[in-house]
C-alpha cells in the first residue's frame, strides 16, 4: 500500500486529558443526535406531515452532517478546533429548538436538516479526531480513536431513556427544546481540549514548523487517485445506510411489532451501551491486527444479525438482543476506517481526509433514513430495507479485499 512516511507529533500531548473531552464533545453531540428517532411519531402527530415528508427531513439531515465535516476539517486547520466546535455548537442549539415550531417540510428540512445538521458535524469525529492526532504518539492513536468513539455511543445510551422520559413527563416540544440546550455544553469542553492542544504546539516550537507536509491539494489529487481509499468510501456508504436507517426507523418497527415506546428507547440505549465495547475493541484490535480485516468481520457480523432477527419473533426481548449484537458493530467502523486513513496519507490532513469519507457514509445516511420513510409509506413495513442492509453489508466486505494494507507489528495496547 502506498503511504506517506509517518511523520512525529507536533508534540506528545497528555493522553487523557485530550481523549477525555472530545469523548465527552461525541457523548452531547452524538447522543442527542442518534436519539432523535424517538420525535418521528410526535412530529408526524403534532405536524400532520407524514413519515415520509419527516423522514425526508432527517434524511437531509444525514447527508448535510456529512457534507458540513470535510468543510469544517479544512476550518478547523486554518481557524482552529475550539472556533469550529463553538459555531457548531450555536447552530445545533439554533437549529434544535427551532425544530418544533416549523410547521411545513420546508421548515423542517431548513431547520432539521440543515442548520441543527451542520452544527452537530462542527463537534463530529472528523473534527476531533483529526484535532488531536498529531499531538498523541502514533501507537496510541488507534485506541485513543476508539475510546472518543465509544463517547458517541455512551451518549447515545444515556440520551436515548433520557429523552424519552423527558417527553413522557414534559412533552416532546419540552423534550426537544432540553436537547438544543445541551449542546450548548460543548463549548466549555472544546476550550478544556484545545487549552492542551494549544500548549502542546507551542512547546513543539521549531520543530513543528521543520515539520513537512504535503500541502492539502497534492493530497486530494492523491486521495483521488489512491484505489484503496476510494473502496474505504464504497464501504463506508453502506455503514452509514445502516446506521440512518436503524436510528431514524426503528422507533417506527417497534410500533408495528405492537410494542411500547420505551422499547425502542431502551433498544437504542443497548445499541449504545454494546457499541462502547464495539468500539473499544475496535480500537484495540486495529493495532493488533489489519484493520481492513477488522472492518470485513465486522460488515460479515451485521449481515448475519439481520438475517437471524427476521427469523426471529418479534418481542421485546428480540429487539434487545438485536440491538445488543448490532450495536457492537454499530460506530466501531469508525476507528478502523479513520486508522486506515492515517495509515495511508498520515494525521497532518485528516480532518478533512476522513471527513470526506465521512460524506460518503452520510450520502448512504441520507438514503437510509429517506428511504425507510419511503418503504413504509409504500408497503406498510420495512422488509425490503432489512434485505437492502444485508446485501449492502456484504457488498460492504467485498470492497475490503482489495484494499492495501500491511499487517502491523503485534504490541500491547497501554493506557
Amino acid at each position: 500500500m502506498s503511504s506517506t512516511a509517518p511523520s512525529p507529533p507536533l508534540h506528545t500531548a497528555p493522553f487523557w486529558p485530550l481523549v477525555i473531552a472530545a469523548a465527552a464533545i461525541l457523548v452531547l453531540t452524538m447522543g442527542a443526535r442518534q436519539s432523535l428517532g424517538l420525535f418521528i411519531a410526535p412530529l408526524n402527530a403534532a405536524t400532520g406531515l407524514g413519515i415520509a415528508s419527516i423522514s425526508l427531513a432527517f434524511a437531509v439531515s444525514q447527508f448535510v452532517w456529512g457534507a458540513a465535516q470535510p468543510i469544517y476539517g479544512a476550518l478547523a486547520e486554518r481557524w482552529g478546533t475550539r472556533q469550529v466546535i463553538t459555531v457548531g455548537a450555536v447552530l445545533t442549539t439554533l437549529g434544535t429548538a427551532a425544530a418544533p415550531f416549523a410547521s411545513s417540510t420546508g421548515g423542517l428540512v431548513f431547520w432539521i436538516g440543515i442548520v441543527a445538521a451542520a452544527g452537530a458535524a462542527g463537534g463530529s469525529f472528523a473534527i476531533l479526531i483529526g484535532g488531536i492526532a498529531r499531538h498523541l504518539p502514533e501507537q496510541r492513536r488507534a485506541f485513543a480513536t476508539g475510546f472518543i468513539n465509544a463517547g458517541s455511543s455512551f451518549g447515545q445510551f444515556v440520551f436515548a431513556p433520557l429523552a424519552q422520559g423527558l417527553i413522557g413527563a414534559f412533552g416532546w416540544v419540552s423534550a426537544l427544546l432540553a436537547l438544543a440546550a445541551s449542546a450548548l455544553l460543548t463549548i466549555p469542553l472544546a476550550w478544556y481540549l484545545t487549552t492542551h492542544t494549544a500548549v502542546a504546539a507551542a512547546a513543539a516550537g521549531a520543530h513543528a514548523a521543520a515539520i513537512e507536509a504535503p500541502a492539502l491539494g497534492a493530497q486530494l489529487r492523491r486521495a483521488c487517485r489512491e484505489r484503496s481509499y476510494l473502496m474505504l468510501h464504497l464501504a463506508f456508504f453502506t455503514c452509514g445506510f445502516h446506521i440512518a436507517f436503524l436510528v431514524t426507523h426503528l422507533p417506527g418497527e417497534v410500533a408495528l411489532c405492537g410494542l411500547a415506546p420505551t422499547v425502542s428507547a431502551s433498544a437504542l440505549a443497548l445499541i449504545g451501551l454494546f457499541n462502547i465495547a464495539g468500539s473499544l475493541s475496535a480500537g484495540a484490535l486495529s493495532q493488533r491486527y489489519r484493520m481492513k480485516d477488522v472492518l470485513m468481520a465486522m460488515y460479515g457480523a451485521r449481515a448475519l444479525i439481520i438475517a437471524v432477527y427476521l427469523l426471529a419473533p418479534k418481542t421485546a426481548l428480540t429487539f434487545y438482543v438485536f440491538a445488543a449484537a448490532l450495536g457492537f458493530t454499530y460506530l466501531a467502523t469508525v476507528p478502523p476506517t479513520a486508522g486506515l486513513v492515517g495509515k495511508i496519507f498520515g494525521p497532518r490532513h485528516l480532518a478533512t481526509l476522513f471527513g470526506l469519507t465521512l460524506v460518503t457514509h452520510q450520502v448512504g445516511g441520507f438514503f437510509g433514513a429517506w428511504l425507510g420513510g419511503v418503504t413504509i409509506s409504500r408497503y406498510g413495513d420495512y422488509t425490503w430495507m432489512w434485505y437492502a442492509d444485508i446485501a449492502l453489508a456484504l457488498f460492504a466486505v467485498v470492497c475490503h479485499l482489495p484494499i492495501r494494507e500491511t499487517r502491523p507489528l503485534a504490541r500491547s495496547v497501554t493506557a
